[in-house]
């Protein structure tokens, strides 16, 4: 089955490159009608998956993702010239699921998408549905963790970290594996992508009142701590 990305880059020859390279796997890549209103695209295509340059007319890429993520979980990866760490950091907490530096190898962006849409739509069919924690509720299919009356709201990457660490209970899993399950790929991951997720993960629980149930052995990788140590 066709898969729809929606393409907010507004050069012409990448839009044209992409399109016709994801052509042959099925991807049916589309633009934007008007940069100035992005949502109306969003809304009116419902795309599976979402490729944002930062530079664009009118809005920049960080204003749209903030629109996006107030109303869907599609995945998004960014795809852009600025090579700031910050620029980074800011699209990973904002919840985009990878950031793709200009100028790209189209492997590279072909294997990104493909990875990001496996573990978004295939995943979610083989893993259960709910799971307890510390006497909190995992729910895979909502992607939010529940405690007491406090609920948050996890990201894709958020959810799969968190339930890999869950599967080696009291076992450390290193940061190389945790890498290679979530990008299938360890040679397109930049480090710094997974420390963000993890800590941001971490955050997340934190504010739950989940304290010190993840933790870091240096130089070897995470862990989560079960109910009998809690």
């Amino acid at each position: 089955m066709e898969m729809k990305i929606l393409l907010i880059e507004d050069d012409q020859s990448i839009y044209e490159v992409i399109k016709d390279r994801f052509a042959g796997w099925s991807f049916d890549v589309i633009r934007p009608a008007d940069f100035s209103n992005v949502m109306d695209s969003f809304a009116l295509e419902q795309p599976q998956l979402v490729i944002i340059d930062i530079q664009l007319p009118a809005y920049d890429g960080f204003h749209w993702c903030r629109q996006i993520r107030q109303t869907s979980k599609v995945p998004i990866i960014f795809l852009s010239s600025r090579d700031q760490p910050m620029d980074m950091v800011m699209a990973m907490h904002m919840g985009a699921d990878d950031y793709i530096q200009k100028p790209f190898h189209m492997e590279v962006l072909l294997a990104k998408v493909q990875a990001v849409v496996r573990r978004t739509y295939d995943y979610k069919e083989e893993q259960p549905q709910l799971a307890r924690w510390h006497g909190a509720q995992l729910d895979y299919a909502r992607s939010t963790i529940t405690y007491g009356e406090e609920v948050v709201e996890l990201t894709k990457n958020e959810l799969f970290i968190l339930s890999v660490l869950l599967e080696h209970m009291d076992q450390i899993v290193a940061r190389d594996e945790l890498m290679r399950r979530l990008w299938d790929d360890e040679r397109f991951v930049n480090d710094n992508t997974l420390s963000v997720n993890v800590n941001r993960l971490r955050v997340k629980l934190e504010e739950l009142g989940l304290q010190d149930v993840i933790v870091t052995k240096k130089g070897l990788g995470y862990m989560a701590i079960s109910e009998r140590r809690a």
